[in-house]
């Protein structure tokens, strides 16, 4: 038999290839034959229909406390965000007193003063909104030798590449146990079903700004 895949005589791409979350939620779905299934269960006996709802009464606990996890992972990446706006703030008020930044900076940092609420939705937008804003920061600041060796500034700077190494971690966290929710909500047969049953669909992890992306494409040396 063949080698599904061979590296001695591979089909090589030498353009490369990007790739990009699907911005997508599935809905669970079960057929016909996870009905016949469970009603099979109570023909064979009643034990093994008391089993099967055992477990799938445990399923809902696991999909419920999962959730909470989720909820969690989510807070830890928003508390690190929270922090890295005071900082941008903070930053910009110093760079500020220095030299004249551009007003729409300025108008996009009091924006973010206003207070956020992030939902699953709206924490890559307001993530790649500070990235952003940082980077513009950071653009003036190299362009002002005197300003860049300011001690305030430099130790803002600072913190914000801290915070977002952070923010990186606890995304990578957020992902995982997103990762485990898409995919235990199609395990069949118990959770699969206790997920169609309750609405469940799958999420979607957390995506690099477009800011971060281009960034990440650009030469640094």
């Amino acid at each position: 038999m063949a080698n599904e895949l061979d590296e001695m005589q591979p089909e090589i791409n030498e353009k490369g290839r990007d790739v990009n979350v699907i911005e997508k939620k599935l809905p669970v779905t079960i057929g016909t034959g996870s009905v016949i299934f469970e009603i099979a269960l109570w023909v064979l006996g009643i034990i093994p229909g008391i089993i099967f709802l055992i477990m799938k009464k445990n399923a809902k606990n696991y999909f419920q406390q999962l959730q909470q996890k989720m909820q969690h992972d989510a807070s830890q990446v928003d508390n690190y965000m929270e922090q890295r706006v005071l900082v941008l703030q903070n930053a910009a008020r110093l760079v500020g007193q220095a030299v004249s930044l551009d007003k729409d900076v300025m108008t996009s940092i009091a924006g973010l003063r206003s207070g956020q609420n992030p939902t699953n939705e709206s924490r890559p937008e307001l993530a790649g909104k500070v990235d952003h804003l940082f980077s513009r920061l950071n653009m003036t600041v190299e362009n002002y030798p005197d300003i860049k060796a300011h001690a305030a500034i430099a130790d803002a700077m600072q913190q914000n590449n801290y915070l977002q190494r952070e923010i990186t971690a606890a995304r990578e966290v957020y992902n995982d146990t997103i990762a485990r929710w898409n995919m235990d909500i199609n395990d069949w047969p118990t959770k699969q079903i206790v997920a169609a049953r309750a609405g469940y669909e799958t999420r979607i992890p957390f995506t690099a700004s477009k800011e971060t992306k281009e960034q990440a494409r650009s030469v640094f040396f």
